[in-house]
């Protein structure tokens, strides 16, 4: 942190600013970076020594709408991407056709026209936030850990966070605070009114609802990992505590053991066979497992810059199911966390010892992790990748029926929303439960995101800025990924400035609509789409276009 920002917020026991971000997250950063636009004075706060989320300490590569390289639905989310690509161009030897190729796929991976490696991310996310601590307007406390909140009636007054390095407490004041947790970890501390798991059909009337609401079936946390392949050498690990439970363990649903190449479609829920590879491991566009998440390619590289080609993991076979992380006492949270860990170890060794060859024989010695893509040292990313989280209960609540296909026979669009703050796009996708349940995995509509959905029901001045929103379990499965959580996090920003500098409460823009239309006057200025363009063949590309890139 520089003198500037430090003389800037009062750093100290009480720092005082007009927003506190908690959770350094996609979302976390869209919102800061809004609100700075607008003028405001922020304190960002993140438990993990990196920022960027899922897109860098969970090790996840962009999951995004197929029409992404044409409508980013926002200005600065093209930013994010564009200075990733600027990156490998300015620092990383490319080869003279790759830094050339306009839309540049470092890892040339399929779920994405932007795979690439972590750590590239967090450069990228510092160098945007740079300027703005520089000059003062923002602090960024890392390895802080929020463990209160002060609230008086409905507004929160202040957050309290504990320094993890130096083992210090701070009290963090401001006119209006933002829940970029991952998992919705602030809602619960401030009182603000929150759901979690699945709700039944009779509240919600969504197709794919259960038929009895549990807060305790929740989609699978992932351990990421991050691997590379040294032909000729031996890389094999220790063998995991539990490996011999683990080998065999079957959910119910599912066709055969979790390490399988054999895994359950995710649409039809037949039987389908995805192994590491299913052919060269150099062949661009296959369809398995190692070229799914590539995130360094080593042909977009000069000749020995790379000795292998890098992936990133993140694969059914390593969904954890047995427990819930959401609800759950530190104690068992603890515990689940740490049997995702071992999962993923548990996968990655068995792929290294006795997992069939696509050239034969057994095992992949040559398997190599790679944690220092991740910042670490185990292989394993720094932090689980979250699913989901508490949800607010909210002035209004995205349903099944406003952005599924199937739900809304006969429209050819999701619903419209005249308080739309933002746009995202994707599947509604729901990866196997801790109740033993099955994927839902079915098609979605381009949809928006409503100013409805960022409101609690009660509190005045703190606001979602993930898939904490109001959604229900199904839906959060469509507005979770980066490009829609980013999205989120800009809308949430820039109202916590309006707000602010218009000294009204949030939920007063909703509701009156001269403040409404300003507002939105003022996202679209920022370079944010409130609404779809409809060309083309955009709607129905949706109901086949994500089928081949899980």
């Amino acid at each position: 942190m520089t003198a500037a920002a430090q003389a800037g917020a009062g750093l100290g026991h009480e720092l005082q600013a007009d927003l506190v971000v908690a959770g350094g997250g996609l979302g976390g950063i869209a919102a800061t970076l809004a609100a700075l636009r607008q003028g405001l004075r922020v304190v960002l706060v993140e438990e993990l020594d990196w920022l960027g989320g899922q897109l860098t300490a969970q090790g996840v590569p962009f999951d995004e709408h197929p029409w992404i390289e044409h409508v980013s639905a926002s200005l600065s989310y093209a930013q994010l991407r564009q200075g990733i690509r600027a990156y490998y161009r300015d620092h990383l030897p490319l080869t003279p056709e790759a830094r050339l190729h306009p839309r540049l796929n470092p890892g040339q991976g399929n779920v994405s026209t932007l795979c690439h490696e972590p750590w590239v991310a967090v450069r990228v996310i510092d160098a945007l936030l740079a300027p703005h601590e520089a000059a003062g307007r923002l602090v960024v406390l890392r390895e802080h850990r929020i463990d209160a909140a002060q609230v008086q009636g409905d507004t929160v007054q202040a957050l309290e966070v504990f320094d993890l390095r130096e083992g210090r407490r701070r009290v963090l004041q401001a006119g209006m605070f933002i829940d970029a947790t991952e998992i919705g970890d602030l809602l619960p501390l401030a009182g603000v009114e929150h759901v979690f798991g699945a709700e039944a059909r009779a509240q919600t009337g969504e197709p794919h609802a259960l038929d009895e609401a549990d807060p305790y079936d929740q989609q699978a946390i992932t351990w990421c990992l991050a691997t590379e392949l040294r032909p000729g050498e031996d890389h094999t690990i220790e063998r995991p505590r539990d490996y011999d439970r683990l080998r065999t363990l079957q959910l119910p649903c599912w066709p055969g053991p979790q390490l399988s190449w054999t895994l359950s479609d995710f649409v039809t829920h037949q039987p389908r066979v995805r192994p590491l590879f299913v052919g060269p491991t150099d062949e661009e566009g296959l369809y398995d497992l190692w070229h799914a998440r590539r995130i360094a390619w080593r042909g977009h590289f000069a000749p020995g810059a790379y000795a292998s080609d890098i992936t990133l993991a993140n694969w059914p076979q390593m969904d954890y199911w047995e427990q819930p992380v959401v609800g759950v006492d530190r104690a068992a949270q603890q515990q689940a966390l740490q049997a995702a860990r071992e999962l993923s170890l548990a996968f990655f060794y068995w792929m290294q010892t006795e997992a069939p060859r696509h050239d034969g024989g057994e095992g992949y010695p040559e398997l190599r992790l790679r944690g220092d893509v991740l910042g670490t040292t185990d292989g394993l990313a720094k932090q689980a990748y979250y699913r989901e989280g508490r949800r607010i209960m909210a002035e209004f609540t995205v349903r099944e029926q406003h952005i599924g296909v199937q739900a809304r026979p006969g429209r050819d669009g999701a619903e419209i929303f005249a308080d739309s703050v933002g746009l995202g796009g994707y599947r509604i996708d729901l990866h196997p439960s801790t109740r033993g349940r099955n994927t839902v995995d079915i098609d979605a509509y381009p949809f928006q995101i409503p100013l409805g959905a960022l409101l609690p029901v009660r509190v005045d001045n703190l606001l979602p800025a993930c898939k904490n929103i109001g959604t229900t379990r199904v839906t959060n499965g469509a507005y979770r990924e980066h490009q829609t959580e980013w999205s989120i996090g800009e809308a949430s920003g820039s109202l916590a400035a309006f707000a602010l500098q218009r000294r009204t409460a949030p939920r007063a823009v909703r509701s009156t609509p001269a403040l409404l239309a300003d507002f939105q006057r003022l996202l679209q200025r920022q370079g944010v789409m409130l609404a779809w363009p409809r060309f083309g063949a955009l709607t129905p590309t949706l109901r086949t276009g994500y089928q081949t890139a899980r």
